[in-house]
């Protein structure tokens, strides 16, 4: 919890959000998204709660995060309403930043 707590303001931040009525929401989102790290990088659950987080996959955590608050609708919402295709672009963005930081074998 000592990560999610760490990276909340930094989601939050990054959305441009001041209020905390969706801290808990953003939680859970942070949670996916450090899970999705994770197994993307092909890293056992929970390693990066007990491990570093390297800067690129902080990145990545935080785009994530803040993809999955702004989409939670099912849509895409918010700054990419106008661009269909900018959704997928966050994921290959994401993606991209979390191959990076793969740590084979570990």
């Amino acid at each position: 919890m000592a990560l999610v707590d760490e990276l909340l303001p930094k989601v939050k931040a990054n959305l441009i959000l001041e209020h905390d009525r969706d801290d808990s929401l953003l939680e859970g989102y942070i949670k996916a998204a450090i899970s999705y790290a994770e197994s993307y990088q092909h890293l056992s659950e929970g390693y990066y709660a007990e491990s570093s987080m390297l800067p690129t996959t902080e990145q990545a955590v935080i785009m994530l995060s803040g993809h999955f608050y702004e989409s939670r609708d099912g849509s895409t919402a918010g700054f990419f309403s106008d661009n269909v295709q900018a959704s997928q672009q966050v994921w290959n963005t994401v993606n991209l930043l979390l191959r990076l930081d793969r740590r084979w074998g570990v």
